[in-house]
Formats: C-alpha cells, sequence, structure tokens
C-alpha cells in the first residue's frame, strides 16, 4: 500500500509513510535493469549512445504511459487537493508511481522478480527505442522518417483546453498538409511527442514497401 501513497494523501492523514523512498528504489532497479539490457543488446554501440537509448526508456513520459497501462491512476492514493486538480492521471505523479511500485517488488521479492516486471513492462519501449533515429526521440525520429520518404518537413498544431489548473494540449503533427497523428498531454512538449510517436507509426505503415523493398 505504501507504494501507492502520494505525499498528499499522507499529509493530509497524519503524516503516514509516502512512496518517495521506494520511488527512489524503484529508479535505480528500473535503471539498473535497462542498463543491463541495453549494454547487452549493443555489444557495439558507443556509452554516449547507450545512455541516450536509455534516456528514451527511462523518462517521465514513458513510465507515465506504463502507469497508464496498468490504470495505476485508480489505486493510488492521493489527497483531496491533489486528487481535485487532477492528479489520478498526471504525468509526473503516475511516473513515480510506477517507480514505487519496482521498488516495492524488489524489496518483497527480490531483483529477480522486479527484473521480470520491468521486463514485461519496458521491453517494448527498449525494442522501439532502437528504432528511433540519432536524436532518440520522436519528433527528430519523424523528420528523419518524412527526410527518408520525401514527403517534407512535419509541422505541430496545437491547441489548449481546460482551466489553468487542469491544462490539456492537444497536438497534430501534420506533413505536406495531411495529419498523421494526434496526441494529448499535460504539456506542449508530451503533446507534440506523443502525436510524433503516432505519426511516426501510421507513415511506416503507408510506406512500409518503399521503406522496406524487397529484394
Amino acid at each position: 500500500m505504501r507504494a501507492l501513497t502520494h505525499r498528499s494523501f499522507a499529509y493530509e492523514n497524519g503524516g503516514l509513510p509516502t512512496n518517495e523512498r521506494l520511488e527512489f528504489l524503484g529508479d535505480s532497479v528500473l535503471g539498473l535493469v535497462v542498463t543491463d539490457t541495453l549494454y547487452r543488446l549493443h555489444p557495439e554501440v558507443a556509452e554516449g549512445t547507450l545512455a541516450k537509448l536509455r534516456a528514451a526508456v527511462v523518462n517521465s513520459r514513458a513510465l507515465a504511459e506504463v502507469g497508464r497501462g496498468l490504470e495505476l491512476g485508480t489505486f493510488i492514493r492521493l489527497g483531496k487537493g491533489e486528487e481535485g486538480t487532477g492528479g489520478r492521471d498526471k504525468s509526473s505523479i503516475l511516473a513515480d508511481t510506477v517507480e514505487a511500485v519496482i521498488g516495492a517488488i524488489y524489496l518483497d521479492q527480490g531483483l529477480d522478480a522486479a527484473t521480470d516486471f520491468v521486463h514485461r513492462l519496458f521491453d517494448p519501449l527498449i525494442e522501439e527505442s532502437s528504432q528511433l533515429g540519432a536524436g532518440l526521440d520522436w519528433k527528430t525520429s519523424l523528420q528523419e522518417l518524412t527526410a527518408s520518404v520525401g514527403i517534407g518537413v512535419p509541422e505541430y498544431v496545437v491547441a489548449e483546453s481546460g482551466p489553468d489548473h487542469e491544462k490539456t494540449f492537444n497536438a497534430a503533427a501534420r506533413v505536406a498538409g495531411e495529419d498523421f497523428g494526434h496526441g494529448s498531454g499535460r504539456s506542449k512538449k508530451e503533446a507534440e511527442q506523443k502525436a510524433a510517436e503516432s505519426a511516426w507509426r501510421a507513415i511506416r505503415a503507408k510506406y512500409a514497401d518503399q521503406l522496406n523493398p524487397t529484394s
């Protein structure tokens, strides 16, 4: 239960233990497992590139998406104030909680169990990171992809909605006048990255024959 106890809930309920120490521990366990996996998968890759690959997998946006996939927001114990400002879907809270859960599994069941848990959740992201371009982020990768198939440079159209304390950004990734992907997030950057990811997948599928010509 401690892994799901946000500090806002703890403070409103007499100073209960929070999940922050577990988050600290889980961050290290996650980093170790992902680093070890990347090291073994890419024996020819230099340290600097390995660090970028790791950052493409272990970051707040990716962690938050993992948390959403697990529906962790439903189970987090939040204070009333944080609950009222959309805390259950706040990327930073979801990301921290994922790390806390990893830390709790490590403490309760050991490194092997924590490693298995990380692999189940993050192996798709690790595999995906190897397909990203030199910049190792979706916007850079999308730009490289659109250049390789000759359809122009992506642009992003972003709209805001919601009150200031719970603002949502909605982005469209547009190439040659066509919207290939959409994304939403708590920040403009997050929304654009999600839109770029969606567009990257759509364009790879659309131009699969050109990108993977048969011999």
